[in-house]
């Protein structure tokens, strides 16, 4: 197996300060946001985000992380997960304009089952899509809002988001099943 590394610390800075200048501009400003990121890499993310967006639009926006494992529909597919923890802001999301974060979007299933477990939160005003990393090969009708990196990739790669908050570096890589 052979990996290269395809987006570096300051490429993947660079992409979340841009993410986080274009969810700004699309909300015209950081009132009534809520970046809920799903677990692992996409809490860090959502929390990355809430940083610069609080830094470039001057408000504190409330970040918290939703847990699909229950919601998806291929657990018989993939070996069990352990659930996360879903943790949602004090002022809820109803009414709110929800940004969802995660670090990779393949088939859209993480993404619909997002959907599903943030309708039995509440109803927000809004549902907007962060990725770090679009590989396409969707299997449902889902788009990112924002995207830090398309990436075409082959199904039979894995591309691999690593984290200095999770993982102890800061990369974004492709392995080939070779």
């Amino acid at each position: 197996m052979s990996t290269r590394t395809v987006l570096h610390d300051a490429d993947i800075a660079r992409a979340l300060t841009r993410i986080a200048h274009e969810i700004l501009e699309a909300n015209k400003g950081p009132d009534g946001l809520v970046l809920l990121g799903i677990p692992t890499r996409g809490v860090t993310l959502a929390r990355r985000l809430g940083e610069l967006i609080e830094r470039f639009g001057g408000r504190h926006v409330p970040v918290g992380s939703l847990d699909v494992t229950m919601y998806r529909d291929d657990l018989a597919r993939h070996p069990t997960r352990s659930p996360r923890p879903t943790e949602i802001p004090d002022d809820g999301i109803d009414g709110r304009t929800v940004v969802l974060v995660d670090d990779v979007l393949f088939s859209g299933r993480s993404i619909r089952a997002a959907l599903d477990a943030l309708n039995d939160i509440g109803r927000p005003a809004a549902v907007r899509l962060a990725i770090l990393v679009d590989r396409g090969h969707r299997e449902l009708p889902i788009r990112p809002d924002f995207v830090g990196k398309n990436l075409p990739s082959s199904r039979a790669e894995r591309v691999n988001v690593h984290l200095a908050e999770v993982d102890g570096d800061e990369r974004v890589s492709i392995e080939d099943a070779g």
